[in-house]
């Protein structure tokens, strides 16, 4: 992907490598930066393989994520310490992942939002989050609390299902009153997630929250939602759906959580029905691979040169090639569509598929916020005579968010550790170039 900004691979090209009389004239001009702004519940993820007697035996429901007291939390994990059945221990948290994700492949910041433990142990929960963290992603706006952040287990059975039980701690405990309101007004987007709405008591990450959506609202930063568990949206799907139309921009889904506010089975119906409520959608199918659904105007829409695809709309990537905008920016909007399999046709041994939609929304994040800064530093360039969202087309976004979540799945951690390869024949010749 080639997008704008000081990057370290030869295939990013700097917007200051312009013409060397016009670099003269400006060399006092400092570039400004973009970055996104990200809400989370700061958890750890611990990853371990159990049967269904252990689930039993701390009452949890195959299959589902729920939430368990401190007293059920501190027997589960001496249990699984003690024989030895903990695999891996990671910083977590849907919209944590998405923030290290952005941060590592666009080499460039992103603030997190949240709690931590003000009195840090090495050895901690917290401190196993912080070493876990890109050093890119901005921590100095966190909200210290007296307390443990979140844990939350992720169970394997034999048959593969994963079980999640998670210890809140004091992980929503987020204040309103902590939410910068410039840091959201000047953010490329808002990165939330359906989790953040599950709090009770004295609980306040669901206002602060809310507070942090109406100031993106209030000054057009685009809002993007990642639904996270199909669990949570199937208890109220109108109130989702209702919230997604009135405060959301951008929605990342599966094809499970697509079905639960959609009602739509297929991926792509689900992504179709889901701009009636927004402007950008994207939807992971698993083995399918990944569609996307957005609005280009009439005028501007740029039809595809690959093979038309059929579906449940037929010929639906026709306009693939064009780069997405609002509906209210669009004359006249029509919907383009994009699919793209899985990258190499997916991996032959996926060793884990917890993040792989993290990352491929991290990906689409980063193409948003190339396009953010290149406006803001070469704002009279003629790509921004459009009034686009992303800098690239529906279909190279797609492509670039497969590949990125393929490393998620080839690797046990659900944060990348490094930046995509500079150059990879098979993605030159194949994926890209075709």
């Amino acid at each position: 992907m080639k997008f704008p900004g000081r990057r370290r691979h030869k295939h990013y090209f700097p917007v200051e490598a312009k013409d060397p009389l016009t670099n003269q004239l400006n060399a006092t001009e400092r570039l400004h930066s973009s970055y996104i702004t990200g809400i989370d519940q700061i958890v750890v993820d611990i990853e371990a393989k159990v049967d269904q007697a252990f689930l039993d035996e701390f009452k949890l429901q195959r299959g589902m994520s729920q939430v368990i007291d401190s007293d059920v939390t501190n027997a589960l994990y001496e249990r699984l310490k003690l024989h030895e059945m903990v695999d891996y221990e990671y910083a977590g948290g849907t919209v944590g992942n998405t923030m290290h994700n952005y941060s590592v492949l666009a080499d460039d910041r992103s603030v997190l939002l949240g709690v931590m433990s003000e009195n840090i142990n090495i050895g901690s929960y917290a401190y196993r989050f912080l070493c876990n963290t890109s050093s890119r992603v901005d921590l100095d706006y966190l909200q210290p609390v007296d307390g443990p952040i979140g844990r939350c287990f992720t169970l394997i059975d034999e048959t593969g299902e994963r079980t999640f039980a998670i210890s809140a701690g004091l992980m929503n405990h987020l204040r309103p009153e902590s939410i910068d309101k410039s840091l959201i007004e000047n953010s490329s987007a808002l990165v939330i997630s359906a989790y953040l709405m599950r709090t009770q008591g004295a609980e306040t990450m669901t206002e602060a929250t809310i507070q942090a959506v109406k100031y993106a609202n209030d000054a057009g930063v685009p809002v993007v939602l990642t639904l996270g568990t199909k669990f949570l949206i199937e208890q109220d799907p109108t109130w989702w759906a209702n919230f997604v139309e009135k405060h959301v921009d951008i929605l990342a889904m599966n094809e499970e959580e697509g079905l639960a506010i959609t009602g739509f089975e297929d991926p792509l119906l689900a992504a179709d029905k889901a701009l009636d409520w927004v402007d950008l959608v994207i939807c992971t199918a698993g083995e399918k691979g990944l569609f996307m659904a957005g609005y280009v105007d009439e005028q501007l829409k740029r039809e595809t040169e690959y093979t038309l695809l059929p579906g449940a709309i037929p010929d639906f990537n026709r306009y693939e090639f064009s780069r997405a905008m609002r509906k209210a920016d669009c004359d006249d909007p029509i919907r383009a569509y994009s699919h793209t399999a899985p990258f190499m046709g997916g991996p032959d041994s996926i060793k884990n598929t917890n993040g792989a939609g993290d990352c491929a929304l991290a990906a689409v994040l980063h193409d948003l916020s190339a396009n953010v800064y290149h406006k803001i530093n070469v704002s009279n360039s003629a790509k921004h005579q459009q009034k686009a969202i992303t800098y690239s087309s529906l279909s190279q976004i797609s492509k670039y968010a497969n590949r990125a979540s393929f490393e998620v799945l080839v690797q046990h951690s659900p944060r990348l550790s490094r930046g995509l390869p500079e150059r990879e024949d098979c993605l030159e010749l194949v994926y890209w170039d075709k």
